[in-house]
């Protein structure tokens, strides 16, 4: 960013700038006028937006979804290559609003806020765990730092974009804004992760305390770029943390908080008042008895779901009735991975076991795309299958809530990005010799067909 650069954005207004991704450039019909036509017929479709279509028709034309609907009122153009889905589902791509896959790494121990840290910059785009997510059919990650900060640094939106030989950096998959920039938001925590021995607090108060102090002095910072009026003379001394807590009061950046028991639950909404962020609860375990509180608050949850005992102290009372009680509650609800804890590859069954504990199925099934999509601020472009959006989704052999339903296929953007069908694409999701690493081993038997990896 050039000093002229810096000096406009830190001029802005922390009250009227629009949430992030409202003012994303869109594109038009006209902008996909080139590119492959192709045509899914016979599906049962799941918009994420309107009631399943029982024998529906999906049309894509480059990277965007051209038509939906009805097979009997979906006109497919003449030169469009016509594909007989009977007996396959077809959803959007699935949306994971917090991912730790990619070798993620960010703030260190020197300190328990480090805002001005980028995940970015830690990423390996030749992770497996890209490829086992697509094996999930997600298309869309959050990738996060961890929560063992009271602010560990700066998330990355990203596209799962592997079709062909794939991507070569992880510039390649970002999500950017209308100028060119990688989208993201700020992680942030509380609770006993972020809890230990000084520098870091040894307390819940102490930890709101030093969050409260450094947006204060973001503000401070902010009101002194404001007064020197593009007089280089008169700036203050760059600071990167403090820059990015001005983002986030400024909605560039939406704040995703790690937070578990509801006592610090109510601490992040009164923190987000206070600084007027936006903000989206992560994990939330007892999330079910403040949920008047956080739907008044208007602030919604990305939720959760294990089936498994143990785990941390402040998580046992979380509950499958958490995404129910919430949602009636009238708090938007969408679900994540957190991967490795919930495997990215059976990332649907988090809103299956939530529909078994009496969440509205459509409200599951949007938990799992547009819900996160809206917690990410690109629900104009992603989430649903709309006309216009970006063209990911992902075919599935059956109910997606069906622990014997198998993603047959993943396509982002138009292109084919993971198919089942494909021994190379097959060994993520059914596990074997490479399966987990990021490269082939180096063994003397490796090429043999029993190994999987034959070439005859």
């Amino acid at each position: 960013m050039s000093p002229q650069s810096r000096r406009r954005f830190l001029r802005q207004s922390s009250l009227v700038l629009p949430a992030l991704g409202l003012g994303m450039h869109r594109q038009s019909f006209a902008d996909f006028a080139t590119g492959e036509t192709i045509a899914w017929k016979n599906a049962r479709i799941l918009t994420a937006k309107s009631a399943p279509i029982d024998q529906g028709t999906l049309v894509v034309q480059g990277a965007s979804i051209l038509a939906v609907g009805d097979v009997d009122a979906v006109e497919i153009p003449a030169n469009a290559k016509v594909i007989d889905a009977t007996g396959k589902w077809i959803m959007p791509g699935l949306v994971c609003t917090h991912s730790h896959i990619g070798g993620m790494g960010a703030a260190d121990g020197s300190a328990p806020i480090q805002p001005g840290v980028r995940i970015l910059d830690s990423l390996n785009v030749r992770n497996s765990g890209f490829k086992r997510a697509l094996a999930g059919g997600l298309t869309t990650l959050n990738i996060m730092p961890g929560s063992g900060h009271l602010i560990s640094g700066q998330t990355v939106y990203c596209k799962l974009r592997y079709a062909g030989k794939g991507p070569s950096t992880i510039d390649e998959l970002l999500i950017r804004d209308a100028d060119g920039a990688g989208l993201g938001g700020l992680k942030m925590a509380n609770g006993t992760n972020s809890i230990g021995e000084s520098p870091f607090p040894g307390s819940r108060g102490k930890s709101a305390f030093l969050v409260r102090e450094q947006y204060i002095k973001a503000r401070e910072y902010h009101a002194k770029v404001v007064a020197a009026k593009d007089d280089p003379d008169k700036l203050p001394p760059r600071d990167l943390h403090l820059e990015a807590l001005v983002e986030a009061m400024q909605w560039k950046r939406i704040v995703h908080h790690h937070t578990h028991r509801h006592d610090d639950i109510i601490t992040v909404l009164r923190l987000a008042q206070e600084f007027n962020l936006r903000v989206v609860l992560h994990h939330v375990s007892e999330g079910w008895k403040v949920a008047k509180e956080i739907a008044a608050a208007k602030v919604p949850c990305s939720v959760i779901v294990i089936d498994s005992p143990g785990g941390k102290l402040e998580a046992r009372d979380m509950t499958f009735r958490n995404g129910r009680i919430l949602d009636e509650a009238g708090v938007r609800v969408a679900f994540h991975t957190d991967d490795w804890i919930t495997d990215s590859r059976v990332f649907t069954r988090s809103a299956a076991l939530a529909v078994r504990a009496g969440m509205n199925r459509d409200r599951a099934i949007e938990g799992l795309t547009i819900a996160g999509a809206e917690m990410l601020g690109l629900e104009n472009r992603i989430g649903s299958l709309t006309p216009g959006k970006d063209a990911d989704f992902a075919i599935l052999s059956g109910d997606p809530l069906s622990v014997y339903t198998r993603v047959l296929e993943t396509w982002v953007e138009g292109q084919k990005a993971f198919d089942l069908s494909d021994p190379e694409d097959a060994i993520f999701a059914e596990g074997g010799t490479g399966a987990g690493s990021d490269l082939d081993p180096f063994l003397c038997c490796y090429a043999q067909p029993w190994q999987m990896g034959g070439k005859q």
